[in-house]
Protein backbone atom coordinates (compact mmCIF):
# COMPACT_ATOMS: atom_id res chain seq x y z
CA UNK A 1 0.00 0.00 0.00
CA UNK A 2 2.73 2.25 1.06
CA UNK A 3 4.28 1.66 -2.65
CA UNK A 4 1.31 2.22 -4.44
CA UNK A 5 0.92 5.77 -2.75
CA UNK A 6 4.23 6.79 -3.44
CA UNK A 7 4.23 6.11 -7.39
CA UNK A 8 0.33 7.88 -6.94
CA UNK A 9 2.53 10.51 -5.81
CA UNK A 10 5.32 10.55 -8.18
CA UNK A 11 2.72 10.56 -10.79
CA UNK A 12 1.15 13.52 -9.80
CA UNK A 13 3.86 15.78 -9.31
CA UNK A 14 5.31 14.40 -12.38
CA UNK A 15 2.14 15.56 -14.09
CA UNK A 16 2.12 18.71 -12.86
CA UNK A 17 4.90 19.58 -13.66
CA UNK A 18 4.94 18.55 -17.14
CA UNK A 19 0.91 20.95 -17.50
CA UNK A 20 2.44 23.96 -16.01
CA UNK A 21 5.27 23.38 -18.37
CA UNK A 22 3.05 23.01 -21.90
CA UNK A 23 1.02 25.80 -20.42
CA UNK A 24 3.88 28.50 -19.59
CA UNK A 25 5.16 27.63 -23.34
CA UNK A 26 4.83 30.51 -25.83
CA UNK A 27 2.76 29.97 -28.75
CA UNK A 28 5.86 29.81 -31.14
CA UNK A 29 7.74 27.15 -29.05
CA UNK A 30 8.87 23.89 -30.77
CA UNK A 31 6.44 20.51 -30.27
CA UNK A 32 7.20 17.21 -31.47
CA UNK A 33 5.02 14.29 -32.08
CA UNK A 34 6.96 10.83 -32.31
CA UNK A 35 6.73 6.86 -32.88
CA UNK A 36 9.22 4.40 -31.95
CA UNK A 37 10.29 0.95 -32.72
CA UNK A 38 13.29 -1.60 -31.18
CA UNK A 39 14.42 -4.26 -29.34
CA UNK A 40 14.55 -4.33 -25.63
CA UNK A 41 18.22 -6.47 -23.90
CA UNK A 42 17.25 -6.58 -20.83
CA UNK A 43 19.75 -7.82 -17.80
CA UNK A 44 19.09 -10.08 -15.46
CA UNK A 45 16.91 -10.14 -12.71
CA UNK A 46 18.61 -9.28 -9.89
CA UNK A 47 18.59 -9.34 -6.05
CA UNK A 48 15.86 -11.71 -6.58
CA UNK A 49 13.97 -12.54 -3.22
CA UNK A 50 11.25 -15.45 -2.69
CA UNK A 51 8.51 -14.36 -0.03
CA UNK A 52 6.00 -17.00 1.72
CA UNK A 53 4.04 -17.48 4.51
CA UNK A 54 6.02 -14.58 5.99
CA UNK A 55 9.71 -15.99 5.50
CA UNK A 56 12.07 -14.44 2.95
CA UNK A 57 14.65 -16.59 1.20
CA UNK A 58 17.21 -15.31 -1.57
CA UNK A 59 17.20 -17.07 -5.47
CA UNK A 60 19.39 -17.30 -8.03
CA UNK A 61 19.24 -14.04 -10.90
CA UNK A 62 16.96 -14.53 -13.32
CA UNK A 63 17.32 -14.33 -17.06
CA UNK A 64 15.20 -12.31 -19.10
CA UNK A 65 14.14 -12.68 -23.09
CA UNK A 66 15.27 -9.84 -25.66
CA UNK A 67 12.08 -8.34 -26.79
CA UNK A 68 10.30 -5.83 -29.63
CA UNK A 69 10.04 -2.41 -27.92
CA UNK A 70 7.12 -0.03 -29.33
CA UNK A 71 6.30 3.18 -28.31
CA UNK A 72 5.48 7.35 -28.57
CA UNK A 73 6.34 10.74 -27.41
CA UNK A 74 5.28 13.97 -27.22
CA UNK A 75 7.81 17.33 -26.56
CA UNK A 76 8.49 20.55 -26.96
CA UNK A 77 11.39 22.44 -27.32
CA UNK A 78 11.62 25.97 -25.75
CA UNK A 79 11.75 28.96 -28.28
CA UNK A 80 13.92 31.50 -25.63
CA UNK A 81 16.45 28.47 -24.89
CA UNK A 82 15.96 26.43 -27.79
CA UNK A 83 18.74 23.55 -26.58
CA UNK A 84 16.15 22.47 -23.55
CA UNK A 85 13.35 20.50 -24.02
CA UNK A 86 10.56 18.85 -21.78
CA UNK A 87 8.64 15.67 -23.24
CA UNK A 88 6.58 12.83 -22.08
CA UNK A 89 7.00 8.86 -23.58
CA UNK A 90 5.40 5.83 -22.96
CA UNK A 91 6.59 2.34 -24.62
CA UNK A 92 6.00 -1.46 -24.04
CA UNK A 93 8.20 -4.51 -24.20
CA UNK A 94 7.49 -8.62 -23.43
CA UNK A 95 11.14 -9.13 -21.55
CA UNK A 96 9.34 -13.12 -20.41
CA UNK A 97 11.43 -14.98 -17.98
CA UNK A 98 13.39 -17.45 -19.69
CA UNK A 99 12.76 -21.16 -19.26
CA UNK A 100 16.15 -22.22 -16.51
CA UNK A 101 17.12 -23.58 -13.22
CA UNK A 102 15.53 -21.92 -10.06
CA UNK A 103 17.35 -21.93 -6.86
CA UNK A 104 15.38 -20.81 -3.81
CA UNK A 105 17.37 -20.54 -0.10
CA UNK A 106 19.93 -22.11 -1.90
CA UNK A 107 18.41 -25.13 -2.91
CA UNK A 108 18.10 -25.83 -6.53
CA UNK A 109 14.67 -26.76 -7.53
CA UNK A 110 15.28 -27.91 -11.25
CA UNK A 111 14.52 -26.40 -14.50
CA UNK A 112 10.87 -24.05 -14.37
CA UNK A 113 8.66 -23.50 -17.47
CA UNK A 114 9.39 -19.69 -18.78
CA UNK A 115 6.74 -16.87 -17.29
CA UNK A 116 5.74 -13.74 -19.64
CA UNK A 117 6.77 -10.81 -18.28
CA UNK A 118 5.23 -7.66 -19.86
CA UNK A 119 6.92 -4.01 -18.97
CA UNK A 120 5.01 -0.78 -19.69
CA UNK A 121 7.09 2.28 -18.87
CA UNK A 122 5.32 5.87 -18.71
CA UNK A 123 7.79 8.98 -18.47
CA UNK A 124 5.73 11.42 -17.27
CA UNK A 125 8.40 14.34 -17.72
CA UNK A 126 12.00 13.89 -19.36
CA UNK A 127 14.25 16.85 -19.61
CA UNK A 128 15.97 16.91 -22.85
CA UNK A 129 18.79 19.00 -24.13
CA UNK A 130 20.14 18.92 -27.59
CA UNK A 131 22.71 20.09 -29.68
CA UNK A 132 21.92 21.41 -33.15
CA UNK A 133 23.98 21.07 -35.79
CA UNK A 134 22.43 21.97 -39.07
CA UNK A 135 20.25 18.55 -39.63
CA UNK A 136 21.41 16.52 -36.93
CA UNK A 137 21.03 17.03 -33.55
CA UNK A 138 22.34 14.92 -30.90
CA UNK A 139 20.45 14.91 -27.60
CA UNK A 140 20.21 13.31 -24.49
CA UNK A 141 17.74 13.15 -21.70
CA UNK A 142 16.69 11.79 -18.03
CA UNK A 143 13.63 11.63 -15.85
CA UNK A 144 11.89 9.40 -13.27
CA UNK A 145 9.57 6.63 -14.80
CA UNK A 146 6.84 4.45 -13.71
CA UNK A 147 6.89 0.91 -15.12
CA UNK A 148 3.21 -1.38 -14.87
CA UNK A 149 4.75 -4.73 -14.96
CA UNK A 150 2.87 -7.92 -15.23
CA UNK A 151 3.99 -11.86 -14.74
CA UNK A 152 1.88 -14.31 -15.76
CA UNK A 153 1.99 -18.28 -15.36
CA UNK A 154 -1.11 -19.95 -14.49
CA UNK A 155 -1.55 -16.94 -12.60
CA UNK A 156 -1.34 -13.16 -12.85
CA UNK A 157 0.22 -10.50 -10.60
CA UNK A 158 1.28 -7.36 -11.23
CA UNK A 159 3.72 -4.33 -9.94
CA UNK A 160 3.83 -0.73 -9.88
CA UNK A 161 6.90 0.94 -9.60
CA UNK A 162 8.73 4.25 -9.81
CA UNK A 163 12.79 4.49 -11.71
CA UNK A 164 14.43 6.21 -13.92
CA UNK A 165 14.63 6.56 -17.70
CA UNK A 166 17.98 7.96 -19.68
CA UNK A 167 18.45 8.22 -23.40
CA UNK A 168 21.07 9.79 -25.77
CA UNK A 169 20.09 9.84 -29.13
CA UNK A 170 20.99 11.32 -33.01
CA UNK A 171 18.16 13.30 -34.71
CA UNK A 172 18.13 13.80 -38.84
CA UNK A 173 15.81 16.52 -39.80
CA UNK A 174 14.43 15.65 -43.20
CA UNK A 175 12.57 18.31 -43.50
CA UNK A 176 11.21 21.85 -41.07
CA UNK A 177 9.13 19.26 -40.16
CA UNK A 178 9.90 15.65 -40.60
CA UNK A 179 12.85 13.75 -38.66
CA UNK A 180 14.45 10.77 -38.08
CA UNK A 181 16.06 9.59 -35.09
CA UNK A 182 17.96 6.86 -33.34
CA UNK A 183 18.20 6.53 -29.88
CA UNK A 184 19.82 4.63 -26.92
CA UNK A 185 17.88 4.23 -23.76
CA UNK A 186 18.34 2.81 -20.21
CA UNK A 187 15.81 1.68 -17.36
CA UNK A 188 15.65 0.90 -14.21
CA UNK A 189 13.21 0.02 -11.18
CA UNK A 190 14.23 -1.25 -7.66
CA UNK A 191 12.21 -4.30 -6.40
CA UNK A 192 9.32 -5.26 -8.72
CA UNK A 193 6.80 -6.90 -6.59
CA UNK A 194 4.87 -10.04 -7.83
CA UNK A 195 2.71 -11.67 -5.31
CA UNK A 196 1.19 -14.49 -6.50
CA UNK A 197 3.26 -16.53 -8.70
CA UNK A 198 2.44 -19.86 -10.05
CA UNK A 199 -0.59 -19.56 -8.23
CA UNK A 200 0.58 -20.95 -5.20
CA UNK A 201 0.75 -17.67 -3.31
CA UNK A 202 4.68 -17.14 -3.39
CA UNK A 203 5.78 -13.63 -3.96
CA UNK A 204 9.17 -12.61 -5.91
CA UNK A 205 10.69 -9.37 -5.76
CA UNK A 206 13.70 -8.28 -8.31
CA UNK A 207 15.56 -5.04 -9.58
CA UNK A 208 14.87 -4.72 -13.29
CA UNK A 209 17.13 -3.04 -15.54
CA UNK A 210 16.89 -2.99 -19.44
CA UNK A 211 19.03 -1.73 -22.69
CA UNK A 212 16.98 -0.46 -25.21
CA UNK A 213 17.95 0.26 -28.75
CA UNK A 214 15.05 2.47 -30.38
CA UNK A 215 14.34 4.21 -34.38
CA UNK A 216 11.87 6.83 -34.94
CA UNK A 217 10.35 9.20 -37.09
CA UNK A 218 9.10 12.38 -35.79
CA UNK A 219 6.97 15.69 -36.60
CA UNK A 220 8.03 19.27 -35.03
CA UNK A 221 5.28 21.39 -35.21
Amino acid sequence: MRRAYSVIRWSAVAVTLLCWTVLSLPVQAEMYVAGQLGVSLPQKLLGVQWHAGGSTLGGNNLSLDNSVMYGAKVGYYFDSLKWLGVETEVFNATPDVKQQNFTIGGVNLGTAPEMDLRVLTWAPVNIVVRHQMGAFEPYAGVGAAVFFSHLSNGSNSSSTDVGLNTQLGLRYRMTTHLAFFGEYKFNHADNLNFDNVGGVGLGLTADYNAHNLLFGVGYHF
